[in-house]
């Protein structure tokens, strides 16, 4: 390999950008959904939303209709980040979805990095992924995840490994900031927090 070919082979890496794959069932908290799209695309992730059910318009918990990008059945390459808004609603529809456990699972055997917010988590115990791991939840479901995972309520964000959970929709900058931050690195994290305007 000559020098010229390093150079380009090296180049060619920087450039691949990573993906995401968020999932949007019907019932999801739209706040949660859409500011995780809206921050993981400022941070330079593809962020491909889609559809649990197709890819046709998705009623939210507060009425709000959302279009995906894709439906999950149909969303196709390699995704480096699968992300799980919450909703009560939208949380029962990710556990009793096939499609979402097969994706968990293989996300899961493969290390690939998982995040889920608010009662998401509960899709955690109902395809048996991240047993015993760190998590944090919404409260309303706190005492359920106790029972699978160690539940951790001190903070807003809990990182275990390839895992990232989120408490609700007041934690969804924090949330997204911190998935931009493993992926993308400090820097960029700081960019687009500064652009943000959060208050201290």
């Amino acid at each position: 390999m000559t020098s010229d070919d390093l150079i380009e082979e090296v180049e060619e890496i920087e450039t691949i950008i990573p993906r995401a794959l968020v999932v949007l069932a019907e019932g999801a908290e739209e706040s949660e959904a859409v500011i995780i799209v809206d921050l993981l695309r400022r941070g330079g992730i593809e962020t491909v939303l889609a559809g649990l059910n197709g890819d046709g318009p998705v009623l939210l918990s507060r009425k709000v209709r959302v279009l995906p990008d894709a439906a999950l059945a149909t969303a196709v390459g390699d995704f480096n980040i699968l992300i799980l808004p919450g909703g009560a609603e939208g949380a029962r529809r990710l556990a009793t979805s096939e499609l979402v456990g097969e994706r968990l699972k293989t996300f899961s055997d493969e290390g690939r990095l998982v995040g889920a917010i608010c009662a998401a988590p509960l899709a955690f115990p109902a395809h048996q992924v991240f047993a015993g791991r760190a998590m944090t939840c919404h409260p309303s479901v706190a005492s359920r995840i106790a029972m699978y995972g160690k539940l951790d309520q001190r903070s807003p964000v809990v990182e275990d490994g390839n895992l990232i959970t989120s408490q609700g929709p007041g934690t969804s900058f924090l949330f997204a900031l911190t998935i931009v931050r493993r992926v993308m690195g400090e820097t960029r994290a700081a960019e687009v927090e500064r652009g943000l305007v959060l208050p201290r």
